[in-house]
Formats: structure tokens, sequence, C-alpha cells
């Protein structure tokens, strides 16, 4: 077979022993090296007999090759490590009949060894692999959530005996938990994945070239709203359970809960919407790369963790002084203050306090991951922790006949009927 060097487009010059860039200046030198390969692509002659077609795989420019020849072409330059493989070169063969020849899984077959630098590409595919676990760790908490919540809904908005103002608050919440996971599940599966079987070794750079439609970046508008709702909503139960501890009525005050949880995230995400499309309007606007942009969705998150963690201490505080005053015996105080405080951290998400605390990109790659998979695993788990501790294991749900009468007093110890009054453990 003979060996054709298929006319390299005119792509630029890279210095020689340049640095490696940062992920940002890689994704802008792919783009040049993109705009300038279609350019290229298409001021070229036409071909004078049969070739296998000049095209841009989204990891090198190929010229038109004859048939039953090799052709290559130098290594991209907008490889991070391209300074340590410049003299390389990425191969493919164009067949006899003017086809470029496939490997199994369909493709054009390609050998792009020379362009690699195990010691980047290996870590790089690693990190990759582990991402995808997480992926679908997260995938399996946000479903179980998902199927728990609409139980849970299910028996909040059937069993006419739990119709009240704070139920009626844990079911907006348990609706703002449901669609963060449904809008997150959507997400995800319109945004491209490059860990799919079939996807050849080296090419984790091709991603870069992967267009999200703008179903997606509605999917992930839809998701960062789902998302504020939640953190909103859950500190709007903080506040509601607040009140009540303080012996002030609730029951005025759900049309206030209800524009805070569902109105007062529009108000920062439409914004973010906005200055994404404008300034960093790129693939499904999963990268936050531009930090301005994303701390109009963050600054408002991370306000509403500190409210209730504020909110968390204080309601501690006060079942402590209740406690120890008159509500239970002595031997039980321990046992309900630990259950009480411990069924607040998941309602009003205080674990959060902690991932923001240690920030988002500090401590190594191996505690980076470490407390990255932790804060997955209880993200996407929350939902059906609350719908657990709220709704399934709530003393209002068992089906008691003195339940169903909104008169009848409850005895000592145990949860009032519907009423809007301070759940003695688990809401």
């Amino acid at each position: 077979m003979g060996q054709l060097a298929a006319t390299p487009a005119p792509l630029g010059h890279v210095p020689q022993g340049a640095e490696e860039r940062s992920a940002q200046a890689t994704v802008a030198a792919w783009h040049r090296y993109r705009q300038l390969c279609e350019l290229h692509l298409r001021l070229a002659p036409p071909p004078a007999g049969p070739v296998c077609n000049r095209s841009f795989d989204l990891y090198a420019c190929w010229g038109d090759a004859v048939p039953n020849s090799t052709a290559t072409v130098p290594c991209p330059w907008y490889l991070p490590w391209h300074h340590r493989v410049q003299g390389g070169v990425v191969a493919r063969r164009c067949g006899p009949d003017g086809r470029w020849v496939t490997d199994d899984s369909g493709r054009p077959w390609q050998d792009n060894s020379q362009c690699e630098d195990l010691a980047q590409v290996q870590p790089l595919q690693r990190q990759a692999w582990l991402l995808e676990q997480f992926r679908l760790l997260y995938t399996v908490g946000y479903s179980l959530s998902l199927v728990a919540l609409l139980v849970a809904l299910l028996l909040l908005l059937l069993l006419r005996r739990l119709r009240c103002t704070r139920n009626l608050i844990h079911a907006n919440l348990f609706v703002s938990f449901a669609l963060r996971a449904a809008a997150i599940l959507t997400r995800d599966a319109l945004l491209p994945h490059g860990h799919r079987r079939g996807q050849r070794h080296g090419h984790l750079l091709q991603l870069l070239g992967v267009q999200a439609g703008p179903a997606c970046r509605v999917a992930q508008s839809l998701a960062q709203y789902c998302v504020g709702a939640n953190y909103a909503w859950a500190m709007g139960e903080g506040l509601f359970l607040l009140r009540l501890l303080l012996a002030t009525s609730g029951r005025r005050c759900l049309p206030a809960f209800l524009l805070l949880g569902w109105g007062v995230p529009v108000l920062f995400v439409v914004p973010w919407v906005v200055l994404r499309y404008l300034y960093e309007n790129e693939g499904c606007w999963e990268r936050n790369e531009k930090v301005a942009v994303w701390w109009v969705i963050r600054c408002p998150i991370l306000a509403a963790v500190a409210v209730n963690f504020v909110v968390f201490v204080r309601i501690v505080r006060i079942l402590v002084a209740k406690v120890r005053a008159h509500q239970v015996s002595r031997g039980d105080t321990r046992l309900r203050l630990a259950r009480s405080t411990l069924t607040l951290i998941p309602l009003l998400g205080v674990h959060e306090v902690l991932f923001a605390l240690a920030g988002e990109g500090e401590g190594g790659g191996g505690l980076r991951l470490a407390r990255l998979c932790l804060h997955l695993l209880l993200t996407s788990a929350q939902g059906l922790v609350v719908s657990v501790l709220y709704c399934f294991t709530n003393k209002e749900v068992r089906p008691d006949p003195r339940a169903c009468r909104d008169t009848a007093p409850p005895r000592r110890g145990e949860m009032a009927t519907c009423r809007d009054m301070p759940p003695a453990g688990a809401g």
C-alpha cells in the first residue's frame, strides 16, 4: 500500500517548547483549529479523480487522499502536550474503493499513537472513568428519590387528614426534590457522554467537538431552576418550622412561602441564562469557565445554605431549652434531642455547609474526587431520606382511626393530627 501525506491545512504555528495549556485555553485552541480546517477544506480545489473525501473528524484535519494509500497529517497543534509530539503524525487508510477504511465500530480507522502523551492521556482516562462511575451513582440516587417522592406526594395529597399548612409546605418541598431529580436525569440523557462503548483510545479531546442541541441547554436551564427552587424550599421549611417553635401561627404565610420557593429562583436563573447565552454559549452549558457568570447562581444558593444553617442552630437551641424544661422525662432527653436534630439535617440540607466551606476546587486530586463522590451521594439521596423521614415514618400517615378525627386530641408525646405545630422528631 502506497504512502501519501494528505495535504495538511495551514492551521497556524505553535511556538517551540510551548507549555501545557489550561482546559479553557485548550478548548479555545481547538475551536481555532477547527475554524482554520473548515476554511482550508472549503478553499481547496476539487479532486481530479476518485478520492477519500476531505473532512474534520473532530480530532485532525484530513485532506483528500487517493485510493489504496495511507494518509498522514501532523499531530494537531491544539493538544496541550503538542510540544512533546510535534514530530508525530496521525494516520488513516484510504481503501481501493475510495472510502476510508473503518474499524470494528464502523468508524474510520485511525492511528494517533504518535500524538499521544501517555503520561497525560492515561490519568485523563482514569479520571473520566471515575466521573462516569459517579454519574451512575447519582443517577441511581436520583431515580430512587424520584420514585419515593412521587409516592410520598400521592399520600400527602390524597389523604384528607394530612391537609394543613405544614404538610402543604412538605408537599412543595417534595415537588422541588422531584423536579430537581427529573430535570437532572433529563439533562444527563441529553448531555453527550464520552466514555461509551466503542470510543477509540486517546480520543478524549474529540468530546470538545460534540455540539449540544438547544434541547440540552433548555434542560440545563430548567435543572438550574429546579436546584434553586429546591434550596429555596428547604429554606422555607426551616423558616416555617422556626415560626412554629416560636409559637407564631404559620397559616397565613403560605403565599409568602410559595413566592419564596417558586418565584425567587427566577430572579437569578434568568440572568444566568442570558449571561450564558451572551458570553459562554458553548456545549450544554455544563462547564463553568467564566467564574463571574457561575457566581450569579452560586451566590444565592450559598446564601440559602447559610440561612438554613443559622435556622438549624436556632432550632436546636430552642429544642434543647424545651426538652430541658418540661416536655420529656430526664432519661429520654438526649435520645429525643438527637432524633430531632438528625431529622433536621436532611430536611434543611445542613450537610451543604461542609461542602460550601471546603470549596469546589480545593485540595488534591484524590481528596477532591472523594469529596465530589460524597457530595453527589448525599445530594442525590436527600430526596429519598426526606420522603422516608417526613412521610413514610410520619405518624399521621399511619392508618390510625384516631388520626382521622381532626378534633381528637393527641395523646401526650404523640403528634397532633395535621395541625400546624412543630413535629416531634420527624415532622
